[in-house]
C-alpha cells in the first residue's frame, strides 16, 4: 500500500459513521444473470432464514457467525454490531488467558461445556440440597439430598429449605462439614469439586477442602480464596484439585470443607457440593480470537479493537504455553480426561467395559473424545493465528490508532514462522498416508484415529493447514473421485443427504466418552457424529472445492444445495421436509438425529457465504477490503447489494473484466480496495468507481 493509501485507510477508520436510515433496497441481496438467478435466489432466501438467528452465542460460534450476521446491511445492523461488541466483551477470561465456554448452566464446569456431569460417572460424587438456581433433568440427578451421614462440627443445621438449602449456624470456631464420601469416590474422575453456597456476607470466602486418599490416614489441605460466581441465585465456589498429587488418580477416602473465616453467630446456606469432571474446550481461545477479528474489522470500531487487543493476545499466548505448540508445533492437551482415549472397551463377545472420566470432548463435536495431541484444536489454531498475524501488521501500520505492541510470539514475524513450523508438525503428524487424510488426533496411548473426519479435513484445507497435494486428496475422498479402503461410505454416497458431505465416512461404534457407549443403538447416519451431517459445515466442503477443483465444480455443488432447499421451502420447512417419509432424522430442541440445521445449529449461516467469500472472494479487513473473484462459467456477473463494511454500504458486481463499487451510504472517504493483490482506491465523494480485473 502507497503512503497515500495508508493515510486515506487511517483516516476511514478514525469514527465510525451510525446508519440507521437504511431502507429496504440497501438491504442485501445476492444477484446473479438470469440463468443462474433461481440457484442465487434460493441461496439468498436459505441466508434470510438463517441471517435472524446469527447473532451472539456461546464461545464456540464466535469463529463462524460474525461475519454472516454483519456483512449485511439493515437498519437494525447498529444494534447487530453492539450485541456482538457486547458478547466478546463479556467472554470471561481467567488470570491466565483461559477463555470460557459460556455454553447453557449445567451442574458441569461452568467455565466448560454442559456435560458429563458427576452423576454420570462411577467415581464422582455430589449431594443437592436444593434445585433452586439448578438446570432441570436430565442435566441433573433427579431428586435432593438429605443431610443423612454428614458431620457437623461447631455447626448447628437449622434444617433443608426446598428453594434455598442446608441452613446452617456457626457455633463454633474453624466450622467444618464432612460428607459421607462413598467409597467409590475417584480423584480421577473429581478434578475439581464446586460448592454452591451462601457464605457470611463481609468476610473473606475463604474455603478449607480436607481430604484422605488411599491408604493413608494423612489428612490432606488445600486452601481456596476463590472469586464468588453469581450467575445462579446462590454464589458458587470452583475449587480445582487435579493438580494435587494425594488427590489426582487416587481413591478419596474422606473429604470435609472448612469455613476458617466464619465465626459464632454466622449462618451459611449450602445448596450443592459436587465433583466436576473437566469439561472446558481446547478451541475456545481460537474461536474468540476469529470473533474479535470479525467484528473489529467489519465495524471499524478502533475502541472495541483497542479493548479487546490485550485479552486476544493474553488468551493466544497461555494457549500457546499450555498446550506446548512452541515446542511440538501442535496441540498437545493434558487435561484430565482430555486424553483421546475411548470411554469404553469393546470387548469380542460384544460386552463393555466402562472407563468414566476418560474420552471428554474438546469442540464442537462433544460426543467425540477429541484430545491429546489434537489436529482439531491444532488446524483451527492456524487458522485464527493467521487472521491474527494480519490484525497486528494493521495495528504496526498504524501507531496514531494507540495500540501497543504485541508480546514477542504474537509479532506478526512470530506468528509466521511459527504457522510454517505448525504446518509441518501437523503434516508428520495427523497425516494418514494409507488413508490420505487427516486423523482427528492421536490419543495419549499414541494411537490415531481416523474415521473418515470430512469436517477435520475440509477445515484444514480452510484453515491453511493442508498443502496442496493434501488437499487434493482430501477433496477428491471427499467428492467420491478416489475410494479409501474399508470406509463405509464411498463415492456419491457420501452426499447421501444431497446438502452437504456426511461428517464422517467409516461407522464408529468404539470411539466415544464413556456416556455415549451405545452408539451401536442407531444406524450409520442416525447420530450428527457418525455418518451424519451438518448443513453448515458444507460451507468448508464448497470452499475447499473451490480451491482445488475450481469455481465450477463448486458451483455445481452450490447449484445441487439450493435445488435441495428448493424443496424443502416448498414442503414447508426442515422439520416438515424431514417429517418421516424420507431418509434422515433431524436433530436439534432436545431431539436426537442424524441431520444438524435449525435449532442449535447456528452456523447453518455460513453457507451462502461461498457467494460472498467464494465467488466475490471479499474479505473485510481492519484498514481495506480486499477482492479475490472466482467467478464460475455459469456467472457471467454476480452482484452483492447491501455490503455493509465500516462506515459504508456497498454494492459490489464483478464480471470478467471490471469490478464495479457503488456507494449506497457512507461518508465523504476514500475507500481503500486491495483487488487481486494490487491496492485501489475508490476515492473520495465517488458514488461509484470502476476497475479492471
Amino acid at each position: 500500500m502507497t503512503t497515500t493509501s495508508r493515510r486515506i485507510a487511517a483516516l476511514l477508520l478514525g469514527t465510525v459513521v451510525a446508519t440507521t436510515n437504511l431502507s429496504a433496497q440497501q438491504s442485501a441481496e445476492l444477484r446473479g444473470p438470469s440463468e443462474a438467478a433461481d440457484v442465487l435466489d434460493s441461496i439468498d432466501a436459505l441466508r434470510r432464514l438463517h441471517h435472524p438467528g446469527s447473532g451472539p452465542k456461546s464461545t464456540l460460534w464466535d469463529a463462524w457467525l460474525p461475519t454472516p450476521n454483519l456483512w449485511p446491511a439493515g437498519d437494525d445492523h447498529e444494534a447487530r454490531v453492539a450485541a456482538w461488541q457486547r458478547a466478546l466483551a463479556s467472554r470471561r477470561l481467567d488470570p491466565q488467558g483461559r477463555v470460557a465456554t459460556h455454553q447453557h448452566p449445567s451442574i458441569a464446569h461452568p467455565e466448560g461445556w454442559p456435560f458429563p456431569f458427576w452423576n454420570q460417572g462411577a467415581g464422582s460424587f455430589g449431594w443437592h440440597f436444593s434445585f433452586a438456581g439448578t438446570v432441570g433433568p436430565p442435566w441433573r440427578k433427579a431428586t435432593t439430598d438429605d443431610a443423612t451421614g454428614f458431620h457437623l462440627d461447631g455447626l448447628e443445621s437449622l434444617g433443608i429449605e426446598p428453594d434455598l438449602g442446608w441452613r446452617l449456624r456457626v457455633t463454633g470456631d474453624s466450622p467444618t462439614i464432612t460428607t459421607p464420601l462413598p467409597a467409590h469416590a475417584d480423584g480421577f474422575q473429581a478434578p475439581f469439586l464446586q460448592l454452591r453456597a451462601r457464605l457470611p456476607e463481609n468476610r473473606r470466602p475463604l474455603i478449607e477442602v480436607r481430604w484422605t486418599s488411599g491408604t493413608s490416614s494423612t489428612l490432606h489441605t488445600r486452601r481456596f480464596e476463590p472469586a464468588r460466581r453469581d450467575g445462579l441465585d446462590a454464589p458458587y465456589f470452583v475449587l480445582p484439585l487435579h493438580d494435587a498429587d494425594a488427590w489426582a488418580s487416587r481413591r478419596i477416602t474422606s473429604l470435609a470443607l472448612r469455613f476458617p473465616h466464619a465465626v459464632p453467630g454466622d449462618e451459611l446456606v449450602v445448596r450443592a457440593v459436587f465433583s466436576q469432571y473437566d469439561t472446558r474446550h481446547n478451541v475456545n481461545a481460537q474461536a474468540f480470537a476469529d470473533g474479535v477479528v470479525a467484528v473489529a474489522s467489519w465495524s471499524g470500531d478502533l475502541a472495541f479493537l483497542r479493548d479487546q487487543a490485550p485479552r486476544v493476545r493474553r488468551a493466544l499466548s497461555w494457549f500457546l504455553d499450555e498446550h506446548r505448540v512452541h515446542e511440538l508445533g501442535f496441540v498437545r492437551t493434558t487435561w484430565q480426561g482430555h486424553d483421546g482415549r475411548p470411554g469404553f472397551t469393546v470387548h469380542p463377545d460384544g460386552s463393555k467395559t466402562l472407563h468414566p472420566g476418560h474420552g471428554i470432548g474438546n469442540d464442537f463435536w462433544d460426543l467425540l473424545p477429541f484430545g491429546a495431541d489434537d489436529c482439531y484444536a491444532t488446524l483451527r489454531l492456524h487458522g485464527s493465528l493467521r487472521r491474527w498475524a494480519d490484525v497486528e501488521r494493521a495495528i504496526a501500520r498504524h501507531p496514531e490508532w494507540r495500540i501497543g505492541a504485541p508480546p514477542a510470539v504474537l509479532r506478526s514475524a512470530a506468528i509466521e514462522a511459527l504457522l510454517a513450523r505448525m504446518r509441518r508438525a501437523a503434516d508428520r503428524r495427523f497425516w494418514n498416508p494409507e488413508t490420505g487424510r487427516f486423523v482427528a488426533c492421536v490419543d495419549s496411548d499414541g494411537t490415531p484415529h481416523d474415521y473418515g473426519f470430512t469436517f477435520v479435513n475440509l477445515e484444514a484445507i480452510h484453515d491453511g493447514v493442508a498443502s496442496t497435494p493434501r488437499a487434493r486428496s482430501i477433496v477428491e475422498w471427499v467428492a467420491g473421485l478416489r475410494t479409501v479402503a474399508g470406509d463405509t461410505s464411498t463415492g456419491p454416497d457420501i452426499y447421501r443427504y444431497r446438502f452437504g458431505p456426511r461428517s464422517t465416512t467409516l461407522r464408529n461404534v468404539g470411539w466415544y466418552g464413556w456416556y455415549w457407549h451405545g452408539p451401536e443403538s442407531l444406524p450409520f447416519g442416525g447420530q450428527v457424529q457418525d455418518g451424519g451431517a451438518v448443513l453448515g459445515f458444507a460451507y468448508h466442503d464448497l470452499m475447499a472445492r473451490l480451491r482445488v477443483l475450481g469455481p465450477d465444480d463448486a458451483w455445481q455443488r452450490l447449484t445441487e444445495i439450493a435445488t435441495w432447499f428448493r424443496e424443502v421451502q416448498d414442503a414447508g420447512g426442515y422439520r416438515a421436509y424431514y417429517h418421516g417419509s424420507r431418509e434422515g432424522t433431524l436433530q436439534g430442541g432436545g431431539q436426537a438425529g442424524g441431520l444438524g440445521m435449525d435449532h442449535e445449529f447456528f452456523e447453518s449461516a455460513l453457507v451462502p457465504q461461498i457467494v460472498i467469500e467464494g465467488f466475490l472472494g471479499l474479505r473485510a479487513g481492519l484498514d481495506e477490503l480486499a477482492l479475490e473473484p472466482r467467478l464460475p462459467k455459469a456467472l457471467s456477473w454476480l452482484e452483492v447489494a447491501g455490503i455493509h463494511w465500516q462506515d459504508q454500504v456497498l454494492t459490489l458486481r464483478v464480471d470478467r473484466a471490471t469490478i464495479h463499487v457503488t456507494r449506497e451510504i457512507g461518508g465523504a472517504r476514500a475507500i481503500p480496495l486491495r483487488v487481486g493483490g494490487e491496492p485501489v482506491v475508490v476515492p473520495a465523494d465517488a458514488p461509484d468507481a470502476h476497475f479492471l480485473r
